[in-house]
């Protein structure tokens, strides 16, 4: 047997039932459930840079959860449910992609040859910006979720500043503001003004991250990368530790740990 999104849905509605249904589900709201829907993002996505199919299918399904989870509560309170949930995204990707589905309806079909990239871009950011003025939204920066990770939405401001020509056109000049800020920092740090310190902290991270964007790379990636190398090696360490009877629990760095460190970096961790 194989079951639906209607049966999921029906799932959903069976747990939230108030004679019934599941005592933790019926205690939920939308903001209780946000911690529980980004620890799914963030599983799902580790799963699809591990490459495990079968991980990223299990995951998928609790990032599809979650939205049936939050349809069924705006649904119990007359706002909106999981149809008019697929009918808006249809409708969007439909308005966004003309050059796909020229008269905006899934039937019609483009008869010409497909624009380059630069110029689908270019109307799918000119479309995003007649919808933010619709929203009385003038800003290209409005609309960026203040709750996505700092460095994806670091990125994303850039983004769009850059979309009004706010961009460093040459990347020598980005090395180089990354260069002054961490000048900065360090005469924040001979100040010795918390405070300073902590905003220019944050200038080094937010020109590091506009670095990774005219690099090509996405930040929030590479980073997520250094962490898992960085554990790798840590755990070689760990474990070289424990194979010579080494405790780093006397809290002097022992310049053994940096052999080994070196080790595990030439050993392709």
């Amino acid at each position: 047997m194989s079951y639906t999104i209607e049966d999921l849905q029906y799932l959903m509605t069976r747990l939230r039932d108030p004679e019934t249904g599941c005592p933790w589900d019926l205690k939920q709201t939308s903001l209780s459930v946000i911690p529980h829907t980004l620890e799914e993002v963030y599983e799902l996505v580790d799963a699809i840079e591990q490459g495990d199919s079968s991980q990223i299918q299990q995951e998928l399904g609790d990032v599809l959860f979650q939205i049936i989870f939050y349809s069924q509560l705006a649904s119990e309170q007359a706002q909106f449910d999981f149809s008019n949930v697929v009918n808006d995204i249809v409708e969007k990707l439909l308005r966004r992609h003309p050059h796909v589905f020229p008269a905006g309806t899934l039937e019609s079909r483009r008869e010409s040859e497909a624009p380059d990239d630069a110029a689908i871009k270019a109307r799918w950011e000119e479309i995003k910006q007649g919808e933010r003025l619709q929203k009385s939204q003038p800003s290209v920066l409005d609309d960026v979720p203040q709750a996505l990770p700092a460095l994806t939405r670091a990125s994303k401001l850039q983004k769009r500043a850059a979309q009004i020509g706010f961009d460093w056109r040459e990347l020598s000049q980005v090395v180089t503001a990354l260069r002054e800020e961490l000048e900065e920092l360090e005469e924040a740090i001979a100040i010795g003004e918390p405070a300073a310190i902590a905003d220019e902290m944050g200038d080094i991270l937010f020109s590091a991250v506009n670095l990774s964007r005219h690099l090509g790379l996405d930040a929030e990636t590479v980073t997520r990368h250094a962490c898992r190398k960085f554990e790798g090696r840590f755990r070689f360490v760990e474990n070289r530790c424990k194979e010579l009877g080494i405790s780093g629990e006397s809290g002097a760095v022992d310049p053994q740990l940096d052999l080994f460190w070196n080790e595990a970096k030439a050993a392709g961790l």
